[in-house]
């Protein structure tokens, strides 16, 4: 049963330089059409399951007038939500508004991820973004004041010549807004992407590393409970779980990816395409086989890691018929409970070798 949805807006008012998502710059005439396209998209596909989460992302789903929101939100009411559905929305400081977090407070929206990333000038002016201190402090006090307290940031670090000092002030801020969810991303420079093509530089491991321990030891009032995210305890954020549970989802948009019986998809990013209602572009079916190893390098990313129960139940077979890991619970890269198999937390910066070297280990039959 599908239980999770994800839907893409793809508009934003300016294109940040580190960006690899689908993304167009805001157009009220594509908008208009685009939520077309999506009404029949989700019209099409969504088989009236009750969800558990509906997220909203982008792009910058915040930069749409409050017309294009009532518009997007009476074209989402189709969704059948159950009573503690959580309802999330991307926005950016620089396009929210006291009169548009109303309209969310109005359509259940009932959490928020900003956009943060940084607070030092520098950086925002090298990712193409601007910034009111002042104003992040308003509009998140603001939401609290109406009732959204479920609220995320999202911070991203190592750009080349920042320091650690500054990744601490960094934090040390978003410590002072007392959100209940942060978000945080190490800079990866992707193909066509602004600084991708100025030839930007990566900073060393080594001091991504650091910088990494640096940010967990800030947060540990925080449960850390995913690679990159913490929060306070029972604000995990629902629809994220569902990624790594390895559980199926709708995704609707432009550029969007979706999980649903057995095939992964993922639609065009082509904007003539979509608008012209050819959502799918590319479908994986997936394997018995696939699917445990999404399971394993999707629940290792969690401070839970593998239920053994859960495995058994899934796919009909113990964790240890399919995985030998032995050596790598001797070498304390995997802890294993009577219960569950996970990587300890001092580890979580080398995971993906963790997991490759767990993946090599397999018995299939």
């Amino acid at each position: 049963m599908v239980s999770n949805c994800y839907i893409h807006i793809p508009f934003c008012k300016n294109i940040c330089s580190y960006c690899d998502f689908c993304k167009l710059f805001y157009n009220t005439g594509y908008v208009s059409c685009y939520l077309d396209s999506l009404e029949e998209e989700i019209n099409t596909y969504y088989r009236g399951e009750k969800l558990d989460t509906i997220y909203i992302g982008g792009g910058s789903p915040s930069c749409l007038s409050l017309e294009e929101m009532e518009r997007l939100f009476s074209i989402l009411s189709v969704l059948k939500k159950t009573a503690d559905c959580e309802v999330t929305i991307e926005v950016n400081f620089d396009s929210i508004t006291e009169e548009k977090i109303n309209l969310f407070k109005k359509y259940g929206v009932n959490r928020i991820s900003f956009g943060l990333e940084t607070t030092h000038s520098w950086i925002l002016e090298k990712m193409n973004r601007t910034l009111d201190i002042e104003y992040v402090k308003y509009i998140i006090s603001y939401c609290k004041k109406i009732g959204i307290t479920n609220i995320n940031v999202d911070l991203m670090y190592a750009f080349l010549g920042e320091t650690l000092n500054e990744v601490e002030e960094d934090i040390d801020f978003i410590l002072s807004l007392d959100v209940t969810h942060i978000s945080t991303y190490s800079l990866i420079l992707e193909e066509h992407t602004k600084l991708y093509l100025e030839q930007e530089k990566a900073i060393s491991d080594d001091f991504d590393a650091k910088m990494y321990e640096v940010i967990c030891s800030r947060l540990s009032s925080y449960t850390h409970y995913e690679i990159s995210n913490f929060s306070k305890e029972s604000y995990y954020s629902k629809h994220n779980l569902c990624y790594w549970k390895n559980n199926e989802y709708y995704g609707f948009g432009l550029g969007a990816s979706g999980y649903l019986d057995d095939i992964r998809y993922k639609n065009t990013r082509s904007i003539t395409h979509y608008l012209q209602k050819k959502y799918r572009y590319e479908e994986e079916d997936i394997s018995y086989y696939d699917k445990i190893e999404y399971e394993v390098m999707l629940n290792l990313r969690t401070k839970w890691g593998i239920s053994k129960t859960k495995f058994v139940s899934n796919y009909g077979k113990k964790f240890s018929d399919v995985y030998n890991y032995s050596k790598l619970v001797l070498d304390g890269f995997l802890i294993e409970t009577q219960e569950f198999l996970f990587i300890p937390e001092k580890y979580w910066y080398l995971s993906n070798e963790i997991i490759v070297r767990l993946l090599e280990e397999c018995s299939y039959e």
